[in-house]
C-alpha cells in the first residue's frame, strides 16, 4: 500500500508541514483544505460537546483529508488538553469506518523528536539521522522566515498606499518556499523583507496600537476567528502579536520563568498553555500605554478561561481597554466584524480624548 499522509491544517505552517513531511518520507502528502465553516461543522458533528474547538477543527480536518484520500495520519502538538486528543480523535475515525493508520508524535504532552524519527524511518527506510535533522532545521528556518515577516506585515499592513499591496506580496512569498534549502530559504527572506519595506505606506507618528493575545491555535489560523487580526489591522491599527510557532517552539522555554516572576504581581505559577504570557504581557502592554487588547480563544480553552479572570485588574489598573471573543462553531462573522468594529471606535476615541 502506497502511504499518501496528511495532518492538521495550522495557518500557513501547513506550508512548514508539507515540506518535512515530504522531504522525510518520501511519500506523498495531502494538504487538507484551509478551515473553513464546513471543517468544524464536521468536526462538531461526531466530537464531544465539551471539548475545546483545536479538536473540532482537527477532527473536521483528518475527515477532509480523508476524503480526498490520504491513508496516514499525523497529529503533533502538546502543551494542554490538545496534547492528549490524539487517541479519541483516532478512535472516533475509526468508529466512523475509516480505514487509515494514526501516528501520534506526542509524548509526555509534547512534541517527540524520538517518535518523529521513528516515523519517517517507518515511512522511508532510507531515511538517516543526518538527512532528518537537516529537514527538520530547514523547517525552523522557514517557521522564523515566516514569522518575522508576519511581524512586519502586522505591524504595516494598515497603512498601505495601494490596497492589497502586502498580501500580493505576502502571497508570492508563501508560493516561494515550495523545495528551498536552508539557503535559499534564508536569501528569499531578505529578498522578499526588501520588498516589503519598498511598499509605500501613509502611518501617522503615533498610531493606534493594539495587542493580540490569547490561545494559540486560535492566534496561528486565521480562519479559526474569521481574520479578527487583518480585520482590526486593515481599520488603521498597528498590531502586535508575539505568540507563533518561533514562540511556542523556541522562544517560550527560554522566557517563561522570567515572564512568570516579572507578573509576579498577578500570578505565581504558570497557568497552562499561554495563559501566563496572556496575563504577563497585558500587564507589559498596559505599562507601555497600548490602546487596547484583542483576546482571542476557542471556546473551552481552560487555561484563558484562567487568564480571563485576572486581566481585568489589569484593565482597571493601567485603563487598557480589552475585548474577549471565544469562537465556536457558532459564531458568526458578522457578529464578529460589529464586535471588532465598536472596540476599535471605543479605543479610537479614547485615544482622542487623552
Amino acid at each position: 500500500m502506497d502511504r499518501v499522509i496528511s495532518f492538521p491544517h495550522l495557518g500557513n505552517y501547513y506550508i512548514v508541514f508539507d515540506y518535512f513531511i515530504r522531504k522525510a518520507t518520501k511519500c506523498k502528502v495531502i494538504v487538507p483544505p484551509a478551515t473553513t465553516k464546513r471543517t468544524i461543522e464536521i468536526g462538531s458533528k461526531y466530537a464531544p460537546s465539551f471539548v475545546c474547538v483545536p479538536f473540532k477543527y482537527n477532527l473536521g480536518n483528518y475527515i477532509e483529508a480523508l476524503e480526498k484520500g490520504a491513508n496516514t495520519l499525523v497529529q503533533g502538538g502538546g502543551g494542554c488538553r490538545y496534547g492528549y486528543y490524539g487517541e479519541l480523535e483516532e478512535k472516533i475515525l475509526r468508529d466512523l469506518g475509516y480505514d487509515f493508520e494514526f501516528y501520534n508524535m506526542i509524548s509526555d504532552n509534547h512534541i517527540s523528536l524520538k517518535k518523529g524519527y521513528k516515523f519517517c524511518k517507518k515511512m522511508n527506510k532510507k531515511a538517516n539521522p543526518i538527512s532528518t535533522f537537516y529537514y527538520l532545521i530547514n523547517s525552523l528556518v522557514m517557521i522564523i522566515c515566516m514569522d518575522k515577516i508576519e511581524k512586519y506585515i502586522r505591524l504595516n499592513m494598515g497603512f498601505e498606499v495601494v490596497e492589497g499591496s502586502f498580501e500580493k506580496i505576502e502571497k508570492e512569498y508563501l508560493d516561494s518556499f515550495k523545495d528551498n534549502g536552508i539557503f535559499k530559504n534564508i536569501y528569499n527572506y531578505f529578498k522578499y523583507r526588501k520588498k516589503f519595506r519598498n511598499i509605500l505606506i501613509n502611518k501617522p507618528t503615533k498610531p493606534l496600537r493594539v495587542a493580540i493575545l490569547g490561545e494559540l491555535y486560535s492566534l496561528i489560523d486565521a480562519n479559526t476567528t474569521y481574520n479578527s487580526e487583518r480585520k482590526i489591522m486593515k481599520m488603521g491599527v498597528e498590531v502586535y502579536r508575539d505568540t507563533d510557532l518561533t514562540y511556542l517552539l523556541i522562544t517560550k522555554r527560554f522566557i517563561l520563568n522570567r515572564m512568570i516572576r516579572n507578573g509576579k504581581k498577578y500570578i505565581k505559577y504558570h497557568l497552562g498553555a499561554d495563559a501566563s504570557g496572556s496575563v504577563v504581557k497585558s500587564y507589559l502592554y498596559g505599562l507601555e500605554g497600548f490602546d487596547g487588547i484583542l483576546h482571542l480563544k476557542s471556546f473551552g480553552c481552560t487555561p484563558e478561561i484562567s487568564a480571563m479572570s485576572i486581566m481585568p485588574f489589569i484593565n482597571d489598573e493601567y485603563g487598557i481597554p480589552i475585548i474577549y471573543m471565544s469562537f465556536d462553531a457558532e459564531d458568526n462573522e458578522v457578529g464578529v466584524d460589529t464586535r471588532l468594529e465598536a472596540f476599535y471606535d471605543m479605543i479610537k476615541m479614547k485615544r482622542k480624548q487623552t
